[in-house]
């Protein structure tokens, strides 16, 4: 566009000098040789434009001819040049697409068509070509050649690195990615790979200048950057606890500033400033993380902050606790026990059951027979609550690719990943609670022992669907066969029907004070002294199921 305009300005230029040259006449004199020539400007003019016109085309047509061997071998060179892309694009496609056959031809073509130094994604198509085939010797071959050159190093570096997790090789694979990492250390595979090489090491300093130099980068989000920073240095301190104090509570401090909310941090900041006696800035750490997330741990922690404190300042901790948090369980647990240790049963009792309400759990139920047996020492009652915490769900833990841990950790021990733990509710325990709540299938009744047989016809249930008291001489009721459901006994010659008849025990026989054609009364029941009996929510079908006679 900008070319069109100045060919039209200059057109238009050339237009008003000749306009211009018209509206004043005159004539140009030349002398030479002896003679003179004369002519009128516009006639001059116009010869002067004509013979520069001339030259630049002569001299157009002279550099055309003379470069025309170079043009032409251009073009042809692109041409080729884009023939060789075009298989190159169709064969890095047909890698994509799993299409080895296709892509080892793309390859030869592109490398006959494009000179592999001056494009080096024919070494990753050749690459990706072996590793379809399955030549995986081939394709580590193809990497490590890869190192040789800058422009292809991370890409070699990313090859050798799966090739070495598909075989298992775990310390190769780190080997490269921490290469890779000294490179870029905003890859993520790669930064990622090293640190949980350092951090499986406790190498907790050169993990964080990792984390650093990604942040550097800026190529990393700096929330997801302090994240991992905070999780290095609670890591930190928790290891140099016992050994290094003062350098353990800066480490702590710093990573309670990166993220306040975060419980591990709050908590060994909390135990490093209690060390050193400093309650309140402890207690203050502890209070804002409990704000954020109310943790048991945190709750324990806060309520033993001053070993010497006497039970009732620690029930009072525990209701300001309570206050910062109000209507959540773990605040709730946490008064019941310092209530309980304090001896104040019905506060206890009042809280755990608050608690229940809120989050009927594991961890509830079991305060709630610890409260018990202290105070009434009813072991009937102790049991029921136990048996409901056994069925309840579980209390929140730290869970990392399946691992359910009582304590944090910076690192999964499954995956070894950063930052993996997640403080949730366990799912494991989802498959037993589904199966509580299938209906209960009869189990398969053991097959009875062969006997003669005088008529398929006649058979005895072994355990008769409702039959008439029998304790008063009554005659037995008939009943029906039902082969499909329980198994039968085949019926004996006449002359031993009376005998083994009689061998058969009938209900009344076993258990004589229950009346087997109607439903079991509760009062009917042996008990034992501590036994509380059935829960009244339980279904009569429930009842049956749990008194069948077989």
């Amino acid at each position: 566009m900008i070319r069109i305009l100045f060919f039209l300005v200059v057109v238009f230029a050339l237009g008003l000098g000749f306009a211009w040259l018209a509206d004043r006449p005159g004539d140009m004199i030349v002398t030479f040789n002896g003679y003179q020539y004369g002519v009128s400007l516009m006639v001059a003019a116009v010869a002067v434009t004509a013979i520069v016109a001339a030259v630049m085309i002569l001299w157009w047509l002279t550099k055309s001819i003379w470069n025309s061997p170079y043009t032409i071998a251009r073009y042809f060179r692109v041409r080729q040049r884009d023939r060789g892309y075009q298989a190159l694009s169709t064969g890095m496609i047909a890698a994509g697409a799993g299409d080895g056959a296709l892509a080892r031809k793309m390859n030869k073509q592109a490398a006959k068509l494009i000179r592999s130094d001056q494009e080096p994604l024919i070494h990753l198509l050749d690459a990706q070509t072996s590793l379809l085939e399955g030549d995986h010797e081939a394709a580590r071959g193809k990497f490590e050649a890869m190192l040789d050159d800058p422009e292809m190093r991370l890409l070699g570096l990313r090859g050798l690195y799966l090739e070495a997790e598909r075989l298992g090789d775990k310390a190769v694979a780190r080997h490269y990615a921490g290469r890779a990492a000294d490179i870029a250390p905003q890859l993520t595979w790669a930064a990622d790979s090293t640190i949980e090489e350092k951090v499986e090491r406790g190498d907790w300093d050169d993990a964080l200048k990792l984390v650093d130099a990604q942040k550097s980068t800026r190529r990393v989000e700096p929330a997801d950057a302090n994240r991992r920073r905070s999780v290095l240095l609670t890591a930190k301190a928790m290891s140099i606890l016992d050994t290094d104090l003062a350098g353990a509570k800066v480490v702590a401090i710093e990573a309670n500033r990166l993220r306040p909310d975060f419980a591990p941090a709050a908590l060994i900041a909390a135990k490093v400033l209690f060390r050193q006696d400093d309650i309140r800035k402890g207690s203050k750490l502890l209070e804002t993380a409990w704000k954020a997330e109310p943790h048991p741990e945190i709750a324990e922690l806060y309520v033993h902050a001053r070993p010497g404190d006497a039970v009732l300042d620690r029930l009072a901790r525990a209701k300001k606790l309570q206050s910062l948090k109000q209507n959540h369980p773990e605040s709730s647990l946490a008064v019941a026990r310092a209530a309980l240790d304090a001896g104040e049963y019905r506060l206890a009792r009042e809280e755990a059951e608050a608690a229940i309400r809120m989050q009927p759990r594991e961890g509830a139920y079991l305060v709630l027979a610890d409260i018990e047996e202290a105070e009434t020492g009813d072991q009937g009652k102790v049991r029921q609550l136990l048996s409901k915490a056994v069925r309840a769900p579980r209390d929140p833990a730290w869970v990392a690719d399946g691992f359910v841990s009582e304590h944090w950790a910076p690192a999964s021990p499954v995956t070894g990943r950063l930052d993996a733990f997640e403080w949730r509710v366990p799912m494991e325990r989802l498959g037993q609670m589904i199966e509580q709540d299938e209906p209960v299938r009869e189990r398969p009744s053991i097959a009875a022992p062969e006997m003669p047989v005088s008529d398929a016809e006649d058979v005895v249930d072994l355990v008769p669907e409702p039959v008439a008291d029998t304790s008063a001489g009554s005659a037995p009721v008939e009943t029906k066969p039902k082969p499909d459901k329980k198994p039968k006994l085949a019926a004996v010659p006449a002359e031993k029907d009376a005998a083994d008849l009689d061998k058969v025990p009938s209900a009344a026989a076993i258990a004589p004070d229950i009346d087997v054609a109607q439903e079991p009364d509760e009062e009917q029941l042996p008990r034992l002294p501590d036994d509380p009996g059935v829960e009244p929510d339980e279904t009569a079908e429930q009842t049956q199921r749990r008194f069948r006679l077989f």
